[in-house]
């Protein structure tokens, strides 16, 4: 069902927000309901038309079924007919170890983003897809940033207290604001970093049953698959970029890769129409400036494994609500943005270290085949890498 635009441009044009919020993921759309449930004038944009595919998992681990319950959410992927995760089959080289999971669930992006957009508009939020965004140098006037707009052709611009950016790996919401040069305001991606690859097979294969993510390792990278809502099976992968170019695309790689630690094929794998992301492991040169804060994927991002990149991405909105509310209602002080950092740091850095060995492990097949085979025998040893993952 598409979520269509709450207002038209020139509408959204001819106000003062409290704070606009550009990406509407789930960093984006969950710290745009979070605002609006509080009192703030909150507009919503985004460059898609929803719902819509995103390279994704699509696997929630504990930490972000907590938030959604927190955040009075606690019914959604139930309402979304969710698929309940109970545990990973890692398989390298024909091996393979079931590991058992803390409850967790599997959803597509689609209908994942569909709904938190619905629950933030639901809860006052304006939202305008469809429509690329740009911050602008700062103004004479303090207590207001500008963003320019561009919806349909024509382009506007908006003012606003505060600006979310919450637009993704690869975003350049800053790119030409508060002096800053096209290089010094774009993510840094680490070398050697991965790529990411997406796909949606339409009808689950055999051998693949709900509830279980397959996870098949090798050297130049691994894929991840999962059974979602309608039946679909969501493949997610990390890629070597030289691998998948070698290989002829990422769908050869994915099926070289699956045929190698001993899954079951999958039928025209490679003739799907994949997706692709840019490198995955990034930071941010910076978390925020001038009456802007940036969260999500936008702020810096790990190579993931099994649903963390959907928990930092709420922890990030849960966190950085209550700064841009005080920012926009009791004025702007720097501050705002050094308690930003400390608590970007607590909740998403410190989380993203497990995933960094976690993926430094999976880049040797030596080192992965021993884990696999250990597992295989011993399935609790597993335990500690998810306590760290998955624990407050």
């Amino acid at each position: 069902m598409t979520v269509d635009r709450t207002l038209e441009p020139e509408s959204a044009a001819g106000r003062v927000w409290d704070v606009v919020v550009v990406g509407a993921g789930p960093a984006g759309a969950m710290a745009a309901r979070e605002l609006a449930r509080r009192g703030a004038a909150v507009l919503l944009v985004d460059r898609a038309q929803f719902p819509r595919y995103k390279v994704c998992g699509g696997c929630l681990n504990p930490r972000s079924l907590r938030y959604l319950r927190q955040a009075g959410l606690g019914d959604l992927l139930e309402r979304l007919g969710a698929v309940a995760l109970t545990s990973v089959r890692l398989a390298a080289r024909g091996s393979y170890a079931n590991v058992p999971l803390p409850a967790g669930a599997a959803v597509s992006r689609e209908a994942l983003d569909a709904a938190l957009i619905r629950e933030a508009i639901a809860s006052g939020s304006e939202f305008l897809p469809g429509t690329t965004a740009g911050l602008l140098p700062a103004r004479g006037t303090p207590d207001r940033r500008t963003l320019h707009l561009r919806h349909a052709g024509r382009d506007y611009e908006v003012e606003c207290r505060i600006v979310l950016a919450a637009n993704g790996l690869g975003g350049k919401l800053e790119e030409h604001a508060d002096g800053l040069d096209t290089n010094s305001s774009v993510a840094v991606w680490d070398s050697g970093s991965r790529v990411g690859a997406g796909v949606m097979i339409p009808q689950a294969p055999a051998g693949y049953e709900p509830g279980t993510i397959y996870m098949a390792c090798a050297a130049e990278g691994y894929v991840g698959q999962v059974v979602v809502e309608d039946g679909r099976v969501d493949v997610g992968a990390a890629f070597d970029p030289l691998a998948v170019k070698a290989a002829g695309g990422a769908g050869e790689l994915a099926a070289k890769i699956i045929a190698a630690a001993g899954f079951a094929p999958v039928p025209n794998l490679a003739g799907l129409q994949w997706k692709g992301t840019p490198h995955l492991t990034r930071q941010a040169p910076r978390l925020g400036g001038l009456r802007h804060f940036v969260l999500g994927d936008a702020a810096g991002y790990v190579e993931p494994f099994t649903g963390e990149g959907m928990a930092w991405a709420l922890a990030g909105a849960t966190q950085v609500s209550s700064l841009a509310l005080r920012g926009a209602s009791q004025g702007w002080d720097n501050d705002l943005l050094v308690r930003w950092r400390a608590a970007y740091r607590r909740s998403v850095t410190r989380r993203q270290f497990v995933c960094r060995m976690s993926a430094r492990v999976l880049r040797s097949p030596r080192v992965t085949n021993v884990a696999v085979r250990v597992l295989s025998v011993i399935p609790r040893l597993s335990r500690p890498v998810l306590g760290l993952m998955y624990r407050e």
